[in-house]
């Protein structure tokens, strides 16, 4: 039997072993986010690395605030590059070749940054090269997730981007911590570098064996090869006229001809589009949550954390940044358990407050106690950055990936979704370019900024996020055009055929399955068959 054939149920429904396959490899475009930015914290205090591309004389060297800003920020710029260029590639090549694309470029960026020897511009310069893969991945996966995973497991397998995320920060500090022995050798930081190439190929490789989206085949008027895609993701590829393939099939049918009637959307009307299915308000919602996400203050610790613990005068600063690690990783397993039992408003919101009120402890602790005078407040400290890290991990890391993967209508979805992306980066961009100048201007006084930062989340969220759990993606598009819906009352609707989101109205969809296709977006076109 092949996989296409193979499914469980989960929440009541069958799922694909597809699409739980799916979810596992192209999760790996997190993994290699979060080991480029765990590795970047312990590099930057490795003596090879600091001898070859800091500043000073021979056998006293150290990194200029400016340099190291630059060498550990560029790649968020070219993350930010990358995640625009991401819309045009998923809509010309389709999602799968364009996650091949991305791993490319983050290969070419890692090679470049090996070969370095002694510039650190050449360095600089491989990291930005990498970050055009990993911003392309980061448009790329979520959306791909979304489109293709029944919606009884589409938080989760969404939500396993931000897991996988975690995995690479540990893992690199893992790897890290390893090398330190080492760290007099530019193996120490060469190997970190070259071990992420390898990780990356199960990715590029395996996720050209996957189902194509079934959203993006149809709006290209693929619609045999959609419905097929559509029944292999529920694990009834024998069956592709199964009731509940054809349910889902005339959900998304529905929605996707509606969207062709008017075109296709344009970079102008993710800013200006028509006011009925709010294209402006959602463009910005997501480039808000995800500009947010990066200045919860999150990357504050996982780029310099070790800095910032060294200058605290803790003896092991790379050790202290494997317990952060290993906490993110370990508290983003609840994430993703509470995000389809309870939603996505209210623990984004709890989140928000949980992070500003350990923000504050931190900062307040830092500036009042300093911890390079009192061991006791460097132990608070550190405790305090775990409860955030807990928080954020449960919920601010794993969420904001799956609202842009959820809120963005068809027709616009990769532009918007690069949009938000691209806020992701320049959030990332300005902390991992600031926080050195911050560090030695306001200390850790930092914190406080990122207590406003986090409240403002909070606020934004309620009064502006719709409650998008147990939903299709046409569904979410049709709840969003409906202007006298509040967001803090969106998760008592239900879409038209539903006695609740979880149940179906079986009368309605009896009738729905009567009628036919009979006017394809445009021509079945003679391309490979996705059987």
């Amino acid at each position: 039997m092949g996989l296409g054939k193979a499914k469980i149920r989960i929440n009541g429904a069958d799922c694909g072993i597809e699409a739980i396959l799916l979810g596992v490899t192209t999760s790996i475009g997190g993994f290699l986010f979060g080991y480029d930015t765990g590795q970047i914290s312990g590099m930057q205090i490795f003596e090879d690395f600091i001898q070859r591309f800091g500043q000073g004389p021979p056998g006293n060297k150290a990194f200029d605030d400016i340099i190291l800003s630059l060498v550990v920020s560029l790649m968020s710029i070219g993350t930010l590059i990358g995640a625009l260029s991401g819309a045009y590639t998923a809509d010309w090549w389709g999602r799968r070749k364009s996650l091949t694309f991305g791993v490319g470029m983050f290969i070419i960026g890692n090679i470049i940054q090996i070969t370095a020897m002694t510039s650190w511009v050449h360095m600089m310069m491989g990291r930005f090269v990498a970050g055009l893969g990993v911003g392309n991945l980061s448009v790329g996966v979520p959306m791909y997730q979304s489109e293709c995973c029944p919606r009884e497991i589409r938080g989760a397998v969404v939500a396993s981007y931000q897991l996988l995320i975690t995995f690479g920060i540990l893992i690199s500090n893992l790897i890290n911590y390893g090398v330190r022995e080492i760290e007099d050798s530019s193996a120490s930081w060469r190997i970190v570098i070259g071990l992420g190439i390898a990780f990356s190929l199960p990715l590029g490789i395996g996720v050209l064996f996957l189902p194509e989206s079934p959203r993006w085949l149809a709006g290209r008027g693929r619609w045999d090869q959609a419905r097929i895609a559509m029944a292999r993701l529920r694990g009834l590829k024998a069956d592709p006229h199964n009731p509940l393939v054809e349910d889902d099939f005339q959900e998304m049918h529905s929605t996707i001809m509606q969207q062709a009637n008017v075109g296709t959307g344009s970079w102008w009307e993710c800013f200006a589009g028509s006011d009925k299915p709010r294209v402006v308000y959602r463009t910005l919602l997501g480039c808000a949550i995800h500009f947010l996400q990066q200045w919860t203050g999150v990357n504050y610790f996982f780029y310099y954390g070790a800095t910032i613990f060294q200058s605290a005068g803790i003896d092991d600063p790379i050790l202290i940044q494997l317990v952060l690690g290993a906490v993110n990783v370990v508290t983003t397993f609840p994430g993703l358990y509470i995000i389809e039992r309870v939603g996505r408003r209210i623990p984004l919101i709890v989140g928000a407050c949980w992070q500003a009120t350990w923000l504050l402890i931190f900062a307040a602790i830092g500036i009042a106690r300093p911890p390079d005078q009192y061991t006791s407040s460097g132990i608070v400290m550190i405790v305090a950055a775990c409860m955030f890290i807990a928080s954020f991990a449960m919920t601010w890391g794993p969420f904001a990936w799956v609202v842009i993967g959820e809120t963005f209508p068809l027709r616009t979805r990769a532009k918007q979704a690069s949009l938000a992306t691209a806020s992701n980066w320049l959030g990332n961009f300005m902390i991992s370019f600031l926080t050195p100048f911050a560090d030695s201007g306001i200390g850790y006084g930092f914190g406080f900024v990122f207590f406003g930062t986090n409240a403002a989340a909070a606020i934004i969220v309620y009064f502006f996020l719709y409650e998008t759990k147990s939903l299709a993606l046409e569904q979410v598009d049709v709840m969003y055009s409906q202007r006298e819906l509040k967001p803090w009352k969106s998760g008592k609707w239900s879409p038209d055929g539903y006695l609740d989101r979880n149940t179906r109205d079986p009368a309605y969809f009896s009738e729905r399955r009567g009628s036919t296709i009979d006017e394809p977006i445009g021509e079945e076109k003679n391309s490979k068959d996705y059987e």
